[in-house]
């Protein structure tokens, strides 16, 4: 996969949130990212196959759940400093506009 490839599949505001979380709690299952989202199901589920499609994240079974979870190290370090990244970016704008 590409950069532009990557950036199209993660640049949607449901599936960043998704993995955020996932970065920062490392595995969750759809009914915790849910309830951490405020989002129905379905849509969350979506979300979450289209990540697995393009391989960001990957699933494994726990009885009845399905756990999710970033596929590599380096895909969640890239999560964090996009995160971190985007909070400096905010504090030095001086266009309220661009960065809202």
């Amino acid at each position: 996969m590409n950069g532009l490839t990557l950036l199209k599949c993660i640049c949607d505001e449901t599936r960043f949130s998704i993995l955020e979380l996932l970065q920062e709690n490392k595995e969750l299952c759809v009914n915790d990212l849910v309830s951490k989202l405020k989002k129905d199901q379905p849509l969350v589920s979506h979300h979450l196959r289209a990540l697995k499609e393009c391989n960001i994240i990957h699933s494994r079974g726990n009885g009845k759940m399905t756990m999710y979870s970033i596929s590599n190290k380096e895909t969640a370090k890239l999560i964090a400093n996009i995160t971190n990244a985007g909070e400096k970016i905010a504090t030095i704008c001086n266009d309220p506009a661009c960065c809202s």
